[in-house]
This record gives C-alpha cells, structure tokens and sequence, in this order.
C-alpha cells in the first residue's frame, strides 16, 4: 500500500529530529508524549521527511503506543505511509521489549521477582485479541522451566486437561506451576469457570506433588491473582 514515504511534500526535519533525539536522551522517561516517541522509532525506517503525521494516524488509528507495538503487520501496512519496512521496525521494538521483559525473570525465583513477572506478563499478553492459556512450570528453587503456551480459547475443560497440565509438569521435574490467561475484554476478574478450572488442577497437582502457586488473569485494565484473592 504505502511505500514508507512519510510525505510528498519537501520538510527539511533535520533539527526537529535532533531537538526529539536531545529530548528523548536527556529529558526523562516522560519526556516525550506518545505520539512522539513513535515519531522517534519511526525514524529508523523512514531517513527523510515529517514522520509526526504517520505518528499520529497510527495512535490515532489504534489508541495508543502499545496497541500499535502490538498490532499486526497487515494492521500497520492498511494506515497511510506505512510500508513493510516501517512495519518490520516497529515489530522489532515489540519483539525487543518482550525479550528484556522475559529476560527480567528466567533464572530468577519467580516468586521473588513478581514484578518483573507480571511485567512481563503484561507486555505479552494484555494486548491480545484472542483468549491465551499458558503454563509457568517451576523447579523447587521456584525458577521458571518451561513457558508452555497451552492453546487459545476460553479457559474450561475443553481446552485446558488437568491430568495433562499435571502429567507435563511431572515430565518436566516440575514442583510448583502458576496458570496464566489473558481476558482480551480487558477486565482480568476471574469467572466461574476460571476459578472451578483452577481449583480442578490444584487438586490434581495436591496428588502428585506439584503445588498450584496462582493463577494471574491479564487485561489492559490491569491483572488479577487469584491467590491474592483467597480462591485458591
């Protein structure tokens, strides 16, 4: 569609690009508003011309900084003056920003680096359109093994086993696990059939010796514990 061209008309924005990159190297994680440090990470793709305008039909397009980072590449192509190349940079910074997350938390006792969790969580999985179960298995210092993505669908009996969710657990040496899902509504309360699923497999691992530490619900509204709120 678009050929990465930010703009037919001539701009000479050599020293706005030089005033953003000052900004953005000495003014502070706020420094700049969201639109500009897209128009920032826009840059890298397109080497001349005004990149704000793209900037501001992408937020505008998809609401917010991270929708963007996180929308899809044919999603990013169908808004004006985004080619394949400015797609594929803004990709990259997704990809780069999951990676640190993720980085935050292997080899680290999940439980004491909570935070950095849920960050990562959150990054991964707020933004999602779809319903995404996964499994953190944990060894007995509590360091993550294995990040299983278990399927996509609402969370019940259909699409999650519990036998099969302990039986891999037992494969892989596990001793602890938490369940992960996200609600792509964006409000991460639980529902009946999270709770009854969580409860079903806390039971299962009991008997097996492989305790159900949480199990965290994702939303853009934020995230929910169910440990944290005693239906566990």
């Amino acid at each position: 569609m678009a050929d990465d061209r930010a703009s037919r008309k001539p701009h000479d924005g050599s020293g706005h690009r030089a005033r953003l990159r000052q900004r953005l190297l000495h003014g502070g994680a706020e420094a700049l508003a969201d639109y500009e440090v897209l128009e920032y990470l826009l840059f890298a793709a397109i080497r001349q011309g005004d990149t704000k305008p793209i900037a501001k039909r992408l937020i505008d397009r998809f609401g917010s900084l991270s929708k963007v980072l996180n929308a899809e590449p044919g999603a990013l192509q169908a808004v004006d003056g985004v080619g394949e190349t400015t797609a594929a940079a803004l990709k990259a910074v997704a990809t780069a920003a999951r990676r640190m997350a993720r980085n935050e938390v292997q080899d680290k006792p999940v439980l004491g680096s909570w935070q950095a969790l849920l960050d990562y969580l959150a990054i991964d999985m707020a933004h999602l359109t779809v319903e995404r179960v996964r499994v953190l298995y944990l060894d007995t210092q509590n360091r993550l093994i294995q990040d299983h993505h278990v399927g996509d669908g609402s969370i019940d009996e259909a699409a999650i086993h519990p036998r099969e969710v302990i039986r891999r657990g037992l494969d892989l040496g596990a001793t602890a696990l938490i369940l992960v899902h996200n609600h792509p509504s964006g409000n991460p309360e639980p529902s009946r059939a999270d709770i009854q699923i969580t409860n079903r497999i806390a039971e299962a691992g009991r008997l097996l010796g492989i305790t159900v530490h949480d199990h965290v619900i994702v939303g853009r509204q934020g995230h929910v514990s169910l440990r944290s709120k005693g239906l566990i």
